[in-house]
């Protein structure tokens, strides 16, 4: 059916289509331009000659099936909520232990563990200035460490997500406390949140430990092991969070983010891997901004385009190997101090965007993200959001809610369109890999943050409390970051010394000499000396210096 036919079939829809124009021009007087944060020029209505459903099984159909407009599984939401998946981190291993399990009964069903900004550095806790130690993460530097933090905790019956940086020492500890505890590897489920060099190099300079190339062969050494070994774990978390926050538009960051698993799927193919075997456990990670129909938009043609990248241009057979699994995450960018309960209904927004998108799992942010640390009280009422949506807004009811709506079929197409035109750039720039390591990519994200705070200062983007609806004369108390006990955390580091001081050198020297030999052999997988190495005692620090010495330090590059 043509778009006239359409028209055609509505008799008196040019007349009344007319009479509204009139009207609304006459109501209005000098309209303006309204453009989403990507871009895209935003009409004040949409009807059948924006969109008219003539593709619906080609560009929608139905959820479950291909393209996976609608969603990637028959049921979605309705069958299977979102895992509720909060990213937790603070202190030491103990401190940790008793947030999550205060989370898991407030009603998460899956766990994060964030390290401490020392481990994302590749540091051990007897590296750093104690001050700094646990205020933004868990300082876990060694298996030990994990088996605390994770003490009481089901590990072979939940999903855990490791905030993880290539060489992945977080897992291996995992892994380590598994085999104590006579747990198979083949119950391990769960991802490798931070997996996702490329993105760090880019625009997450403190996740970048090693050279471009050294993360690339441990990345493919890692995607290995884990195929063997730890079937049910996701070694590759392609991550667009990092780029959106770092001022990358909601198009760009999809076109990106895309072009970036494309590059990793191409590497496993070279590597002479099974794509179906490999594209079935990669996962995606994204940030949720506040501009709603944009953020369902994104998530919609993201779906529909990989899921015909995966069969065209990767050769993918296996209708599971063209999902586009992913997780949310409620933007901190969008997060103000002033007026800091505002982002209580700011999260919310971020967060119904993210469901009515169809995510696999979510990540709500607390209201004084902006601010400190969350605290438990503030964390909780970060999961009372999703469970309120849920529950109360009875947001799961209908699959793909939005679907057919002129207004969000016309953005999705028009998005998806944008998409593809930057995926064609990176392709003629060499693919994501050369196309970072040129500087192309940063220039763009750079560009986009200028132009968008540009907007913010010049008060054309409206962000309440900040550049509009000011609060005069009212004082909002900054509470304090929260952070551990001195003494708790001293004791924790001297705890580590004595760890350090009782191992057997011998098995130390042993276990470092086996992983700087694997690093040196190109027919030897890292990843599994990793483990080894974590499981005779060697620590996080260690393991991440040796690397370093035999793979190259990380040093990103600057884009002036």
């Amino acid at each position: 059916m043509t778009k006239q036919a359409v028209q055609l079939s509505l008799p008196g829809f040019e007349q009344a289509h007319g009479g509204w124009r009139a009207e609304y021009g006459r109501q209005i007087g000098a309209d303006r331009t309204i453009r989403n944060r990507s871009g895209v020029e935003i009409k004040p209505l949409y009807t059948p000659r924006d969109w008219n459903g003539d593709a619906f099984l080609e560009n929608l159909g139905f959820p479950g099936q291909y393209p996976y407009t609608r969603g990637i599984y028959p049921t979605m939401h309705r069958g299977r909520t979102w895992t509720q998946r909060q990213l937790i981190g603070l202190g030491t291993p103990a401190d940790y232990n008793k947030r999550v399990r205060t989370i898991l009964d407030a009603g998460a069903t899956a766990i994060s563990l964030i390290p401490c900004n020392s481990v994302f550095r590749g540091n051990d806790c007897d590296e750093v200035d104690l001050p700094l130690l646990g205020t933004c993460g868990t300082v876990v530097n060694t298996a030990d460490h994990m088996d605390q933090a994770l003490d009481g905790v089901p590990l072979g019956n939940i999903s855990t997500a490791m905030n993880d940086p290539s060489p992945f020492t977080l897992l291996a500890f995992v892994l380590a406390v598994a085999k104590r505890r006579g747990i198979p590897w083949t119950s391990i489920t769960g991802t490798s949140n931070q997996s996702d060099y490329i993105s760090h190099f880019i625009a997450n300079h403190m996740f970048y430990r090693l050279s471009l190339p050294g993360a690339r062969r441990v990345l493919l050494d890692h995607i290995e092991f884990c195929r063997a070994y730890v079937p049910g774990w996701n070694p590759v978390s392609v991550v667009g969070q990092h780029m959106q926050q770092a001022g990358a538009t909601p198009v760009e960051t999809m076109a990106f983010t895309i072009s970036t698993a494309l590059q990793y799927a191409q590497d496993c193919i070279d590597r002479g891997m099974d794509i179906d075997h490999v594209l079935r456990r990669f996962t995606f990670f994204f940030d949720i901004s506040i501009s709603f129909f944009e953020e369902v938009a994104k998530f919609r043609a993201g779906r529909r385009i990989w899921a015909r990248l995966a069969r065209e241009r990767l050769g993918a057979k296996d209708p599971g190997s063209w999902r586009f699994k992913f997780h949310g995450q409620t933007s901190g960018v969008d997060l103000t101090v002033q007026q800091p309960l505002n982002n209580i209904a700011r999260v919310a927004v971020q967060a119904m965007a993210g469901i009515m998108s169809g995510l696999q799992s979510l990540h709500t942010d607390a209201y004084d993200e902006a601010i400190t640390t969350p605290t438990e009280e503030t964390a909780r009422i970060a999961v009372a959001t999703q469970n309120i949506l849920r529950e109360e807004a009875h947001l799961c009811d209908v699959i793909d809610p939005l679907g057919g709506s002129y207004y969000v079929e016309t953005l999705t197409d028009q998005m998806e369109e944008e998409m593809m035109a930057l995926i064609g750039k990176v392709d003629e720039a060499g693919g994501m890999y050369k196309a970072a390591e040129a500087g192309l990519i940063q220039a763009m994200v750079g560009q986009s943050a200028l132009a968008f705070q540009e907007k913010v200062e010049s008060g054309e983007e409206k962000v309440i409390g900040v550049n509009c609806y000011q609060a005069d004369n009212v004082a909002y108390a900054a509470r304090p970051t929260e952070r551990p006990e001195l003494e708790r955390m001293q004791q924790h580091v001297a705890s580590f010394a004595a760890y350090k001081a009782a191992r057997s050198q011998t098995d130390v020297n042993r276990a470092l000499d086996t992983l700087k030999r694997a690093a040196n052999s190109e027919g030897e997988n890292i990843y599994g000396r990793i483990v080894e190495a974590a499981e005779v005692g060697i620590t996080h620090g260690e393991i991440v210096s040796l690397l370093r010495e035999e793979l190259g330090f990380g040093h990103p590059l600057v884009v002036v």
